[in-house]
């Protein structure tokens, strides 16, 4: 497939460190703003892509492109994705998917009716030892508590409280600690068990948006507690735990690094089956599969946990009272 990228952050230029490795991608463009030509430009050189534009849709009119990878701040997500199945283009889209549950349902329809695959870059979904959690699980017994935190001090957290707002920290950008980190959490617990039956959000709220958060799912008969946090920091220590043993990711959901499970009364066993990859590589192996193969019971599947991620976040979100500009939207 010939990939387009729009965006030159982080998560971009991490992408273009492994694609060329994958079987069956290439890279033919990179977009973004005009206050990033110089970027552009260097990073085309590098990784030998052919075309750079400083306006998202010059590459959405290039022919050459098929599949458009977004890697935009939360809020334009749904603008450029609009734009890109307008222009007839499959669509990969980085966590979160939309701003809100309307837009993303918006996409969806709007992608069935062309014809086209919108698939969400959610790495804990794709990762080796996450898939292989997702099995271990059943030798847990009855789960009772399910815990994840991700708190990890932003470097931009002393400037937002200066009052230099990055998007990160934005209402207007659909920013927060919910939306950034937490969300990791949330789509791996959906994941694993599925629609909840019921969430609460209790957030630190400054300068009207979620510094961190604690939001607790509710399974009926097990309870989840995900944390999220920007404005301060702990050991990355999750726990998966049942009536007959207990599952340890001691690393961020999002990354996955390793895990290590307990029987009750027994000793640990340590278990490791990632490759030497970024963990962005699964993800995009496999949407290269899907979509050359078109498997669409597979797109399905991905599309139900992001509308449920995103019905979760929304409803978390707005009964804590952080609402976004795209609320307002009918």
């Amino acid at each position: 497939m010939k990939l387009g990228i729009i965006g030159a952050g982080m998560i971009a230029q991490e992408v273009l460190t492994f694609i060329n490795e994958i079987e069956g991608i290439a890279p033919v463009a990179i977009a973004a703003t005009p206050r990033s030509e110089d970027k552009l430009r260097d990073l085309s050189k590098k990784y030998e892509i052919s075309d750079y534009y400083t306006d998202y849709e010059e590459l959405l009119a290039n022919p050459d492109v098929e599949v458009v990878y977004v890697a935009l701040p939360n809020n334009l997500h749904y603008e450029v994705m609009d734009k890109a199945l307008d222009a007839g283009k499959d669509i990969i889209c980085e966590k979160p998917f939309t701003a809100n549950i309307n837009q993303a349902l918006r996409i969806f329809k709007k992608a069935e009716s062309k014809g086209r695959i919108v698939l969400e870059a959610m790495s804990n979904r794709f990762i080796p030892n996450a898939l292989r959690v997702k099995e271990e699980i059943l030798k847990l017994g009855k789960i009772k508590i399910v815990s994840f935190n991700y708190s990890q001090y932003s470097s931009r957290y002393d400037r937002f409280k200066k009052g230099d707002i990055a998007p990160a920290f934005s209402l207007e950008n659909a920013g927060g600690a919910l939306m950034d980190l937490n969300v990791y959490n949330i789509d791996y617990v959906i994941n694993l068990f599925g629609r909840q039956k019921d969430v609460r959000y209790f957030p630190n709220i400054e300068k009207s948006i979620d510094t961190s958060g604690i939001c607790l799912l509710d399974y009926e008969d097990f309870k989840v507690v995900c944390i999220g946090a920007k404005d301060s920091s702990a050991s990355l220590i999750n726990t998966i735990q049942g009536e007959e043993g207990t599952i340890e990711i001691p690393d961020a959901i999002n990354n996955f690094g390793s895990y290590r499970i307990k029987k009750t009364g027994g000793d640990y066993e340590e278990i490791n089956e990632n490759q030497d990859k970024s963990r962005l590589y699964y993800e995009f192996v496999e949407f290269e599969k899907i979509l050359r193969t078109r498997d669409m019971a597979r797109v399905e599947k991905l599309k139900e946990i992001t509308l449920i991620t995103s019905e979760t976040l929304n409803q978390a979100r707005i009964e804590a009272g952080i609402f976004y500009p795209a609320d307002r939207e009918n």
